[in-house]
């Protein structure tokens, strides 16, 4: 089946965080998609809809065998039935797991840059970041073990949350680094949590490697967060998964979800991610090789018309992590600037942390005609920003 990413669907006027921006504005910073979902999955919430009574929902057993199936075809990885909880997001349950199993003044560990909301979660909370900077040697990033070593074995740090793959890099960790990582977690006795979102947004030919899968003692020290809210663009319908081998870790994972009412499903979760998991692979597969052409595309773009600012390179997700260490003033002033006067609304690197301050975010999930207007706009920005910086002085 032909798939048509090149329609430029409208989403103004539809309550869309994303685009709730000026009229000619352009937005390609949150990280969701200007793709409709698959058409499976468009069907399921339909033939839920026609029913037209919208009550309590249970966790039906298809859910966890499209898990099941879905992982151990695409990714070689067996999860047992018993190891699955339902819950309403990624982040709500980042936020729970920090509040059941750290305490108030504990540390919780982050590799930066990263995406700011686990900062959120964890200063909200009343605990404190240790940061674990990722190496750059200006072409990609890299884990300071050395760092991470001593930031784990600091007796108040007693959770990490792990990125894989890593959001803002685009970075597909390895069996070796995350069997690594895991080792040391347990050495010190701090417990990984794995943000595992972006996991089905891999480069063609690349596959990602599931933490727990790594090892068993990786499997008894973690919890792992999925969803196919970013694979198949459903972050409005509230429906994730968190896979907890470990009997005791999954009992008060579930108690955190309850507590924080966070365990409960809405009437179109469960059927989407079922239609996702049984019915999206093909569509899913197209959509890889759509983003990766995009990415080709942006990087061509920017080392023809933009030289001063170069694309981190990336095995992973939507999102494009540029360097702008070639151009005049910080890349928040670009951004603003940008903003201002072109309209082309980015993400600001500094709020990643690590030497995000730098850097800028574009989200290339988008038809090709949208992407390539974002780039013209970069592109105008640029000397305009520069000669506006330099008048400065």
């Amino acid at each position: 089946m032909t798939y048509d990413f090149d329609r430029m669907t409208e989403r103004r006027g539809t309550n869309s965080l994303k685009w709730e921006v000026g009229e000619k504005e352009l937005p390609m910073w949150v990280a969701d998609m200007d793709f409709e979902t698959a058409p499976a999955i468009r069907e399921a919430i339909e033939n839920r809809a026609a029913n037209g009574i919208f009550g309590y929902e249970t966790v039906p057993g298809e859910w966890y065998r499209s898990i099941q199936s879905w992982w151990a075809d695409r990714y070689g990885f067996v999860i047992k039935k018993e190891w699955l909880v339902f819950a309403g997001g990624v982040i709500p349950t980042v936020s729970s797991a920090v509040r059941k199993f750290t305490t108030v003044g504990e540390k919780v560990l982050v590799q930066t840059p990263a995406y700011p909301v686990f900062f959120h979660s964890i200063r909200n909370n009343g605990r404190h970041v240790a940061e674990n900077r990722l190496r750059y040697d200006g072409i990609q990033y890299r884990v300071d073990f050395a760092d991470l070593e001593k930031k784990l074995s600091d007796p108040q740090t007693t959770m990490m949350i792990l990125c894989n793959p890593h959001n803002p890099a685009g970075k597909r960790w390895d069996a070796q680094t995350l069997e690594r990582i895991g080792a040391l977690c347990a050495k010190y006795h701090v417990l990984v949590l794995a943000d595992e979102i972006h996991c089905d947004l891999t480069d063609p030919g690349y596959v990602y490697v599931p933490f727990a899968s790594v090892s068993e003692e990786c499997a008894a020290n973690s919890i792992t967060c999925i969803s196919p809210s970013k694979s198949f663009n459903l972050a409005g319908l509230q429906s994730a998964a968190v896979i907890v081998p470990d009997e005791n870790l999954r009992h008060k994972m579930e108690r955190a979800l309850n507590t924080d009412e966070a365990a409960e499903p809405n009437s179109f979760a469960v059927c989407a991610a079922i239609a996702a998991y049984t019915k999206g692979a093909e569509w899913l597969d197209a959509l890889r090789e759509y983003l990766y052409e995009n990415k080709k595309f942006a990087v061509e773009f920017l080392e023809k018309e933009v030289p001063g600012i170069t694309a981190v390179p990336s095995e992973a997700t939507y999102l494009l992590w540029l360097d702008c260490k070639g151009t005049v003033g910080s890349a928040s002033q670009l951004c603003r600037y940008t903003r201002q006067n072109t309209g082309l609304y980015l993400s600001d690197g500094a709020a990643y942390g690590g030497n995000g301050e730098r850097f800028l975010r574009m989200n290339l999930a988008c038809p090709r005609e949208r992407l390539a207007d974002g780039l013209k706009r970069l592109k105008e920005a640029v000397p305009g920003f520069e000669k506006w910086e330099v008048s400065l002085c």
